[in-house]
């Protein structure tokens, strides 16, 4: 899907994957994920109203206060002057996925050992993990071949985002054909 339009603390918003964006405090910790309601979908085929197979996934980046606002009062002639501020109480969300909405998985019991997250492949560029599709998409072009090779083994391995995978593998050819051609 290209786009969708949520509806968020009474506020309704257009976005996309990998998109960044600050809306109402919501009282969802930081990395946790939600799903808003969705009113439309759009971009890849046609417009579809309020569709019950559709979900956005989006992830509490963090809380934040918006800039300050200064509000003054004024009478002339009077004497009278009044100010006040205000500042927002804002949350940045950042949308992970809009696609199909998952079937309810029936619950598993936890198992009794947890095996430890394998560590980061070793060439991967810098401050990987908190990049987004578009970001990874945009880096991706100055990459070379083993920072690639590296993101896209982190990616198999850990965040599965279908942008970001996309993005690394026509990297990854495009390097290939221009090494083939030098040759």
């Amino acid at each position: 899907m290209a786009y969708a339009i949520i509806s968020l603390g009474g506020k309704q918003y257009r976005v996309q994957e990998g998109e960044r964006l600050l809306v109402d405090r919501l009282e969802q910790d930081e990395g946790k994920t939600l799903s808003p309601s969705v009113l439309l979908v759009g971009g890849d085929g046609p417009v579809k109203m309020s569709p019950k197979d559709v979900a956005v996934t989006a992830r509490v980046v963090r809380h934040l206060r918006g800039h300050k606002i200064v509000i003054g009062k004024y009478k002339q002639r009077t004497g009278y002057r009044r100010q006040t501020g205000f500042r927002a109480a804002l949350t940045q969300i950042e949308i992970e996925a809009i696609g199909k909405a998952k079937a309810a998985a029936p619950k598993k019991e936890p198992e009794a050992e947890t095996t430890p997250e394998p560590e980061a492949p070793k060439g991967m560029p810098q401050g990987y993990e908190d990049m987004t599709v578009a970001e990874v998409n945009e880096g991706s072009r100055q990459w070379n071949r083993p920072m690639l090779e590296a993101a896209l083994e982190y990616e198999q391995a850990h965040a599965k985002r279908k942008g970001a995978t996309a993005a690394l593998e026509s990297a990854l050819a495009k390097k290939e054909t221009a090494e083939k051609e030098e040759d």
